[in-house]
């Protein structure tokens, strides 16, 4: 029997799931709520750097999704431009560092044209094309089911027909009707309120289900999803990453994926070509997960947590030798102030000039501090080596015990 492949756009359809008990709605109001909670909870200036750590984070788990596996360490070499001399291992890092860098490009692109329309296929286009320009040359080559090879071109649409398990998207030659579908339906700039939630979660699915590209799909989902949630102004100022809580039930989430590319189920499953239960089931389960993480990071960065933890690094440091007790007070001040001046640190720590400028040497020196200059205020830092002391459990458990 002959593959079929989709060819109309209301076999698109339902593009929004219906849900006449309202749960949708109260999960989209809870994220709402604590997305504007958790952007209160840290200091500007400190948070640019928890920022920064959320971006290799959303790196780690987006590519571990897709079954690639980049310890955080090398993440945080390869942002230093130190790569591994085993070219599986370098690749690896060059993705990651992609990953990060266009997700950067992402949220300035946006902050600087407010107008983009960012589902519509040239900003699409423009996340494949930013990503795989950056990519190693041999992820740059995808095989085929019949062995043959194809070389993924950046920024194009797929001009080949594809199987994603069972799921069979849309015929190359529809690929454009398909796609001004997506952008007519999910621009956020045309959508209010809770259906901008709602309609994060459902694009997610939808751009994968027409899998507009030869290689690449999952990736440019969840930079798309990155892009909507912050266009939406629901990130929390980029404080917490879906794609953790993704990769944390990596088969649910897959699973969940599948189950809303089946045809209608009934009469009673809407009035679409695609079943309506599937796809609610799949923005359930997409804001059940934003909540989670948004709690997680919420928990994370609880000002009386992270300040006994602080105090443990500091205390760990102090029974090695490696740092004054002093140390924990600034920290901790640093932490909350977001950045302090040099000259005001003696007094701070109650130290003479010469100790204090000691004291902050030795914390610059283990990047647990940061600053512009050699005489700039400093800032708190997050060196690769104490996510696991600053931020339990936001890698898995053994990549946690080796980060130190």
């Amino acid at each position: 029997m002959e593959d079929v492949f989709y060819t109309k756009i209301s076999e698109m359809e339902p593009m929004m799931p219906t849900d006449p008990a309202g749960e949708l709605d109260d999960l989209a109001i809870e994220v709402i709520r604590k997305s504007a909670g958790i952007s209160a909870a840290v200091h500007p200036v400190t948070r640019r750097g928890v920022v920064e750590l959320v971006r290799r984070m959303n790196s780690y788990y987006s590519n571990l999704i897709e079954g690639h596996n980049t310890h955080p360490v090398d993440i945080d070499r390869a942002m230093r431009e130190d790569f591994s001399k085993d070219p599986a291992k370098r690749a690896k890092q060059l993705e990651s560092k992609a990953h990060i860098e266009v997700q950067k490009r992402i949220e300035a692109h946006i902050e600087n044209n407010p107008g983009t329309v960012i589902t519509s296929e040239s900003f699409l286009c423009w996340i494949h094309k930013e990503f795989y320009e950056r990519m190693p040359e041999e992820y740059l080559v995808v095989q085929r089911a019949d062995g043959k090879t194809e070389r993924v071109i950046p920024g194009k649409t797929r001009e080949l027909e594809v199987g994603v398990g069972r799921h069979l998207p849309p015929k190359s030659e529809y690929l454009c009707t398909f796609m001004k579908r997506f952008e007519e339906a999910y621009d956020p700039q045309k959508l209010k309120g809770l259906s901008q939630v709602i309609a994060a979660a459902a694009s997610h699915h939808r751009l994968a289900w027409i899998h507009p590209f030869l290689d690449g799909n999952g990736r440019v989902t969840r930079l798309m999803t990155h892009a909507y949630l912050k266009k939406a102004k629901i990130d929390g100022h980029g404080l917490w990453t879906v794609s953790r809580g993704f990769a944390r039930n990596r088969e649910e989430y897959l699973a969940f994926l599948a189950g809303a590319d089946q045809p209608r189920r009934g009469d009673l499953d809407g009035r679409g070509n695609l079943t309506q239960a599937g796809l609610l089931g799949f923005c359930k389960f997409f804001l059940k997960t934003v909540i989670d993480q948004i709690d997680f990071m919420s928990g994370l960065l609880d000002l009386d947590g992270m300040q006994k933890r602080i105090q443990v690094v500091v205390d760990r440091q102090v029974s090695f030798g490696e740092l004054k007790p002093e140390a924990g007070h600034l920290l901790r001040d640093v932490f909350l102030r977001g950045e302090i001046p040099r000259g005001e640190i003696p007094n701070i720590i109650a130290m003479p000039e010469r100790s204090a400028r000691r004291v902050v040497s030795s914390l610059l020196k283990k990047d647990y501090l940061v600053s512009d200059s050699e005489k700039g205020p400093v800032m708190f830092g997050f060196p690769a080596s104490m996510v696991g002391y600053y931020f339990p459990r936001l890698y898995p458990e053994g990549v946690e015990a080796s980060l130190d």
